[in-house]
């Protein structure tokens, strides 16, 4: 009853909520998008998306057609697999940021072990700079991370804002510097965090640095400082700062798939593993359900 293509092309749209981004992901023309979608929505017999001239947002129906899209492709890629007889082998060096690991990522990882039982999966958790830097060096196969502002590389796996994040009791004293707590350099956010507050000419000191996400937060918690980190991963225990806090915007981060130069055996195994990840990028913004 659903085109197989038609739900590829649906859940790119959900994931970018961007027909152009989606397209481009694709390597489809934007009209090719929308009939897709306009076609599945037929089929339904219900908007998934709503739309207009700015935003796109998906229904209570697209939600829950999320799902649905997922299980089907998956049996279909099964099925597929069974009768061609093909099989998915080689070793993968994926290398993944914290922010993943800690929500939705091991599902994800799972299924796909479980897909692909001759994939020898290596998993490496970095920060984002550091993973893009050992991709770069030839080091990793496949990396999920977060894309800094300049770099055009990856396929996109989903948008969200960067915001800054702290205890509820926490209160800041405008006279006094922002206390910052950072992952060390080359962290993405760190370096985002330290140029917003200059740019907005405010004094800043650091009051703690770990390369552990869970170390972050525990100083989070505890008081100490703030953080910036995406809003739709924000850990438990800590909140978004209000607007009265001061604080100046952060902007928007990009979360990225990037393939390596690619060694023998390994595309397609990374291909897999890439399809399976942005099929599953909705459950990653799904950050404890």
């Amino acid at each position: 009853m659903y085109d197989p293509t038609q739900l590829r092309t649906f859940l790119a749209v959900a994931q970018t909520l961007n027909f152009t981004q989606a397209a481009r992901r694709l390597g489809l023309r934007q009209s090719t998008v929308s009939q897709h979608v306009r076609r599945l929505e037929d089929a339904v017999g219900r908007p998934l998306f709503a739309r207009d001239t700015h935003s796109v947002e998906l229904t209570e129906d697209g939600e829950a057609m999320l799902g649905f899209a997922r299980r089907i492709l998956e049996a279909h890629e099964q099925a597929t697999a069974f009768f061609t007889g093909t099989r998915v082998r080689g070793r993968l060096r994926f290398g993944a940021s914290e922010d993943f690991v800690l929500t939705r990522l091991p599902e994800i990882l799972e299924g796909f072990r479980s897909d692909h039982p001759e994939v020898d999966l290596e998993l490496t958790v970095e920060l984002s700079g550091i993973l893009h830097e050992r991709l770069a060096a030839g080091k990793l196969d496949l990396v999920l991370a977060k894309r800094r502002a300049e770099d055009p590389r990856g396929a996109l796996v989903w948008r969200d804002d960067l915001v800054w994040i702290g205890a509820e009791r926490l209160r800041l004293d405008a006279d006094r510097p922002v206390p910052l707590i950072v992952y060390p350099p080359p962290g993405i956010t760190r370096a985002r965090a330290v140029e917003a507050l200059e740019r907005q000419g405010r004094d800043w000191r650091i009051v703690c640095t770990s390369g552990s996400l869970n170390g972050l937060i525990a100083a989070a918690r505890a008081g100490l400082g703030v953080m910036a980190h995406s809003r739709r991963l924000v850990p438990p225990g800590l909140i978004r700062l209000p607007e009265r806090a001061g604080l100046p915007e952060l902007g928007k981060v990009d979360f990225v798939l990037v393939h390596g130069r690619g060694r023998p055996g390994t595309r397609e195994a990374a291909d897999a593993l890439a399809a399976a990840v942005l099929a599953g990028g909705e459950r990653l913004r799904r950050h404890g359900g």
